[in-house]
């Protein structure tokens, strides 16, 4: 059965990316290494789409040493946008207004991509995929965890409400990255990706409430599919972490003060 669900998982996943790809020929992808940006890479690379990684964070972030590790391992072309202390608080001022939201993981997350669609824009990229959707999907919130107790309806809640919240992210992200002429696609998030994933029964996502791996059933399909050891047990990280991109948004919001 664990065999049938993994091969099933991987004919989804290279289904949707096939959909959200459409004609485009040339892709960028929003990359940090971890399991899932680096299973949506080895993907593009295995259809053989012209496909370029793209990372963006602060110079000791673990995203811009990791992603180059895994860039390396992959034999992917990979480029990296450091980000600049100074200029960061004035593009975040930027940001913010054109999403008007008070949310500070939206606001982050798409500071996050105004980032990678200028370093699309930059690279003659017009079109960049992301793995949003496989922590909703999968379980891969440490949110998640102190849900199990409460039972299998209470996680399928948490997994319904986590998905409603990253689509409305997806909207405000693209509205960003569009006066760079960069759309941003999201196969993990189309709707049949979505009903197929919500599907596959949560133990094979998440094991208990001690569960700090998480996305089981996924890292084991990365590592059928040729996903690099290391990314494959990569535990999750949100961007807005990894880049450092939060602890400098904190800090100017403290300095505003």
């Amino acid at each position: 059965m664990y065999f049938v669900v993994l091969t099933r998982i991987r004919n989804a996943l290279f289904a949707a990316v096939l959909q959200a790809i459409g004609n485009e020929t040339r892709l960028g992808i929003a990359f940090s290494g971890g399991v899932d940006s680096t299973l949506l890479a080895k993907i593009c690379k295995d259809i053989g789409i012209d496909a370029t990684l793209l990372t963006v964070g602060f110079s000791r972030s673990r995203d811009v040493t990791f992603s180059g590790e895994i860039a390396r391992i992959m034999n992917m072309p990979h480029k990296i946008l450091k980000l600049d202390n100074e200029r960061f608080h004035e593009d975040t001022k930027l940001v913010s207004k054109k999403i008007r939201c008070n949310i500070t993981s939206h606001i982050e997350n798409c500071i996050a991509f105004f980032y990678i669609g200028r370093l699309a824009h930059d690279n003659n990229i017009h079109c960049v995929l992301t793995a949003n959707g496989c922590d909703e999907l999968f379980c891969g919130y440490d949110r998640f965890r102190s849900v199990y107790p409460q039972g299998q309806t209470a996680l399928m809640d948490l997994l319904d409400a986590k998905l409603e919240n990253e689509l409305v992210l997806m909207q405000e992200i693209n509205r960003i990255t569009e006066e760079f002429d960069v759309t941003v696609k999201q196969p993990f998030l189309l709707p049949d990706f979505i009903s197929f994933a919500k599907g596959i029964p949560i133990n094979y996502k998440i094991s208990g409430p001690s569960d700090m791996v998480r996305k089981h059933i996924l890292r084991k399909t990365a590592s059928v599919i040729g996903v690099p050891a290391t990314s494959v047990m990569q535990r999750k990280m949100a961007l807005q972490y990894s880049s450092l991109i939060h602890k400098e948004f904190c800090k100017g919001n403290k300095e505003a003060q």
